[in-house]
């Protein structure tokens, strides 16, 4: 059985998925955090996994066969929770991950030009206290990871 999560404040966005918009990603979250009078290291931790979860949905959820990318958004959503708890979740409607346990082990990349690194989602663990990843085949990936703030 699933229970509501208490929710004390909350800011969803959305935006095209270009590389641009990463540092959007990462000034979107830095700003929403200050509220909690974040340290710096918690502040950082959080906004380093954004941007590692914001560069797979625009790299690898919206690709193509060759260079060609497809056209798509990525949804941003933050929480903030009891007991000074973040939750970001990150998604987008992309191509999805047919293997997520692979997707997840340090290395693995599916970039056929070896220009990434395959440490995305060990990054994104690194830096949060819960990593969660749902993806479905042609239907998109939803990233969600919790950090309990100092």
């Amino acid at each position: 059985m699933r229970t509501k999560q208490t929710i004390l404040n909350r800011l969803d966005c959305v935006f095209p998925a270009k590389s641009v918009n990463e540092g959007a990603a990462r000034a979107t979250v830095g700003a929403f955090l200050l509220q909690m009078d974040p340290t710096l290291e918690d502040l950082s931790d959080l906004k380093c996994a954004t941007s590692e979860a914001v560069t797979n949905a625009v790299v690898h959820g919206y690709r193509r066969d060759g260079d060609e990318k497809e056209e798509g958004e990525v949804y941003l959503s933050l929480a903030i929770l009891p007991d000074r708890v973040v939750r970001v979740t990150v998604k987008d409607k992309g191509c999805g991950i047919e293997d997520v346990a692979r997707a997840r082990t340090p290395l693995f990349t599916t970039d056929p030009a070896g220009e990434r690194s395959g440490m995305g989602f060990s990054v994104m663990e690194a830096f949060s206290d819960r990593l969660t990843v749902k993806s479905r085949p042609g239907k998109g990936t939803k990233v969600t990871f919790y950090k309990k703030m100092k």
